[in-house]
């Protein structure tokens, strides 16, 4: 009775087997934990369909002879469901996974900033994808999917009212910022929006802050202005380079030059796309590299120089220009790299770039050399166009400045006068700790303590005549009493105490380790009227990097090979993905040549 398996009160007479788990921290020295293991078919097919949406894969994947043959030989007991089944168990976990996401939401988020863009599919469907980043309860980043979805237009009426319904469907009000690009429709979404802000009323300052440029998009334009005339020596580096690719034996043959040269250069020669200057910088940089390997080339292929011409060959002075042009290019490659981090805030970086940018700019206007100069004048203007005037920037990226204990107002003062001059930048410089201060006293009515709506209870009680006073203890009374006489003397100043004592106190050591929201973790008991804005501005992207990404994942989910599956089905694989694997994966924006050049050797 006791070991049929169908008797309610069945006892497992099976052994369970041991399984050593080996350490997910990969420590030298830590063996890993012994567990128990039993056959369990569910449990086995949970773990199957998260591969399929963890690792994009078909649904058809699992009807394929590899895979079955993989599964008969590690569990002949499992019975492989089939695509259909698959793909609904798929749509269930994005289900199940999204009612958990927004009880989450519910419970552990204070306010929200968004990141959006829209992107065309090969079906000739337009998606949006709405990415949701906020600090948690126990200040931890999160970046969440939060909508993939059909839009009938780019418009910006229609991307206003998709972002709305998208606000309702989750029950998300309290929105801080949205990061956008700088496409015109764009303000006309971001316009729609405040106005029904404004209704539910939930905004923060008018929704002043509300609307936040892509500092990357802005990166890309400024670049681009300064290399709509090419040089002609970066025209000649990219025509040899584009010789040599264009058949295996010619990279063949100069792949030995690079060995007979000596060289140590495991990179290898890539060419540039025009309207990427991205891929521009890394195919200067690795040219650069070769030059010696190009010379030795030159000199034992005739044909090399009789297809590119005479002048046509990159001699000393443009292998010295296009090193030149690389180093340039470099400070915004690098520079779009880390303002695109999705581990790490970035909030807090955004001023401290952009000063360094404007410094950087105006050293090459005033160079002696003319390319220099003129590139230098065409990307100034239009770095003015967008960071030139304070009034039209958003001013949390000063304000999260400030929320460094690293910084706070230490050189902000010296950074606007390089900027902008000595007498606008102390101008600036003030208006900008003006409005910090603006802020903080919104939110300083916005989230007061228990405490001190009981003291104004109380406080109205006396003033009224209402209530005893005899139920007070006296020496509460004269203490209260002596807080709003020294209230009223100082007309009101006592609510800036937290800010001041924070800008008081001395700067934190900038070290490599330190952990910017872990120190307001700490410190928030302290300072709790500025642990809620730390909380708000912190959390605001800078760039809509995070909601490209989900178009790489999109167009690798709607292949040539399944360009078939519904946008429904579409937004549960992109979001689930996004939600169930480890939140610790970073975002990579550019392809790793180097790791591809060591699967090259290892083949």
């Amino acid at each position: 009775m006791n070991t049929c398996k169908k008797h309610p009160h069945a006892i497992e007479t099976r052994q369970a087997l041991l399984d050593l788990q080996p350490n997910s921290n990969n420590v030298e020295g830590e063996v890993g934990t012994l567990t128990t293991w039993k056959y369990d078919e569910n449990a086995i097919r949970e773990a199957l369909v998260s591969m399929i949406i963890i690792d994009e894969l078909t649904f058809k994947f699992v009807e394929g002879e590899g895979f079955r043959k993989f599964m008969r030989a590690i569990c002949p007991k499992f019975k492989i469901p089939s695509r259909w089944t698959i793909s609904r168990d798929c749509y269930l976990v994005y289900v199940e996974e999204r009612s958990k996401l927004k009880s989450y939401l519910k419970r552990n988020c204070q306010r929200v900033s968004l990141t959006t863009d829209t992107w065309t599919s090969l079906q000739r469907i337009n998606y949006m994808c709405i990415t949701a980043h906020f600090i948690d309860n126990d200040w931890k980043l999160h970046k969440k999917i939060i909508n993939f979805c059909p839009i009938t237009s780019h418009k910006g009426d229609a991307i206003g009212r998709a972002i709305e319904t998208c606000l309702l469907e989750w029950g998300l009000d309290k929105i801080f910022t949205i990061t956008v690009d700088n496409a015109s429709s764009n303000d006309i979404a971001i316009s729609y929006l405040k106005k029904k802000l404004a209704n539910w009323g939930v905004t923060v300052s008018n929704s002043d802050y509300l609307h936040m440029r892509c500092m990357a998009h802005i990166v890309n334009l400024v670049v681009m202005d300064g290399l709509k005339d090419v040089g002609e020596s970066v025209l000649k580096v990219r025509n040899a380079v584009r010789y040599i690719r264009s058949s295996p034996a010619r990279l063949k043959k100069f792949k030995e030059c690079v060995e007979y040269e000596k060289i140590d250069g495991k990179s290898s020669l890539c060419l540039d796309v025009p309207t990427r200057w991205n891929s521009t910088y890394l195919m200067l940089n690795i040219a650069q590299k070769y030059e010696r390997a190009f010379e030795r080339y030159e000199s034992q292929e005739p044909m090399f120089r009789l297809e590119l011409g005479e002048n046509g060959v990159p001699d000393f002075h443009d292998w010295s220009e296009c090193r030149k042009m690389a180093e340039m290019l470099s400070h915004f490659y690098e520079l779009t790299l880390r303002i695109s981090g999705s581990r790490y805030i970035t909030s807090n970086m955004f001023f401290g770039e952009i000063s360094d940018l404007a410094f950087i700019l105006n050293q090459w206007v005033d160079s002696t050399n003319v390319e220099v100069k003129n590139m230098g004048d065409r990307m100034k203007k239009k770095f003015d166009k967008y960071w030139g005037d304070i009034d039209k920037m958003n001013k949390l990226i000063y304000f999260a400045t400030v929320l460094d204990p690293r910084d706070k107002f230490e050189y902000m003062e010296f950074q606007f006068c390089q900027m902008h001059g000595e007498e606008k930048g102390e101008q600036l410089f003030q208006k900008v700790k003006s409005s910090l201060i603006d802020l903080f006293n919104e939110y300083k009515k916005m989230y007061q303590t228990d405490c001190e709506q009981i003291s104004d209870n109380t406080s109205s009680q006396l003033s009224s005549g209402s209530g005893s006073i005899i139920n007070l203890k006296p020496k509460l009374y004269l203490k209260h009493h002596y807080k709003k006489q020294k209230l009223e003397k100082n007309g009101g100043l006592d609510s800036k105490t937290e800010l001041e004592v924070y800008l008081n106190e001395a700067i934190q050591e900038d070290k490599e380790d330190f952990d910017l929201l872990k120190w307001w973790k700490i410190n928030s008991e302290r300072f709790p009227i500025l642990g809620k804005m730390a909380r708000d501005i912190l959390a605001v992207p800078v760039s809509t990097v995070a909601s490209e990404n989900a178009f790489s994942t999109g167009g690798r989910v709607l292949d040539p090979f399944r360009s078939s599956l519904t946008p429904r089905i579409v937004e549960a694989l992109i979001c689930a993905q996004d939600w169930t694997r480890s939140s610790n994966c970073p975002i990579n924006v550019e392809e790793d040549l180097e790791e591809l050049e060591k699967f090259e050797e290892g083949m």
